[in-house]
């Protein structure tokens, strides 16, 4: 059975090819069979950014069949993905029902914010001694087209140039480390965000909260900075958790 199934791959390599037929040689085929099967980290990572996007939503089942069509990986890298994201508290894995996307309680979330607060707070401190002029005119041009936004009503274009803004005061800071497990830290309650966390009330507190950080770091006041990013965070909790109460979400 291997036998005829390396034969096919290798014929279907060869029939792709024009002008002189030449087998390939053993890494170009490993290479090309590689772009076709990604790894489980991969399909980890569509499975994560499907979760963000709310295209998947905390309880429903993670089907292998349509997981192995949408991605092209094979039965045992989407088990190993799961495995992945298991690990990480984003899917539940249950004997006999297979994977789910996994529902996130208040108590985690609380400490979801608190985890994210300590580590953006950090960040903030560190734009503020790294950024380049680069990083800080465009850190500042963002929170204005934010400003813009409240004044506008867009809450769609505000949740992108606010992810924009997160993120390059991450970078800017130059801790990499830091920027991977905030975004993960995020997955989880992402689902709750959109359509409840960013309307009116919420943007213009965000809003204020970002003129805060931003006077911080103009005056490289790094100390202010942190706290300021801090309370921004831990406001946004606050926020969501009288939404949680108000809606009943638990």
């Amino acid at each position: 059975m291997t036998a005829w199934r390396n034969r096919n791959i290798t014929d279907d390599i060869v029939d792709n090819f024009t002008g002189d037929c030449v087998m390939p040689s053993p890494e170009d085929l490993a290479r090309s069979i590689a772009k076709q099967a990604p790894s489980s980290a991969q399909i980890a990572d569509w499975i994560r950014a499907q979760i963000r996007g709310s295209r998947l939503v905390p309880g429903q089942r993670l089907v292998e069949v349509d997981i192995i069509r949408q991605t092209g990986g094979s039965r045992f890298k989407v088990r190993e993905a799961f495995q992945r994201l298991a690990a990480e508290g984003l899917v539940e894995i249950e004997e006999f029902r297979g994977a789910s996307v996994r529902s996130a309680t208040s108590d985690e979330v609380r400490q979801l914010y608190q985890a994210r607060a300590l580590l953006e707070g950090l960040c903030a401190r560190d734009f503020c001694r790294r950024a380049s002029a680069n990083d800080r005119a465009r850190l500042a041009q963002l929170a204005s087209e934010m400003e813009a936004c409240v004044d506008s009503n867009a809450p769609e274009k505000f949740s992108g140039l606010n992810a924009e803004w997160h993120t390059l005061l991450m970078r800017g800071a130059g801790n990499q480390v830091i920027e991977d497990l905030v975004k993960r830290l995020n997955t989880p309650v992402h689902h709750l965000l959109f359509g409840t966390f960013y309307r009116g009330d919420r943007l213009k507190e965000a809003v204020e909260d970002h003129r805060i950080i931003m006077q911080a770091i103009e005056a490289n006041d790094a100390d202010a900075a942190e706290l300021a990013m801090r309370r921004h965070v831990e406001n946004g909790h606050r926020f969501l958790s009288e939404l949680d109460r108000a809606m009943h979400i638990d």
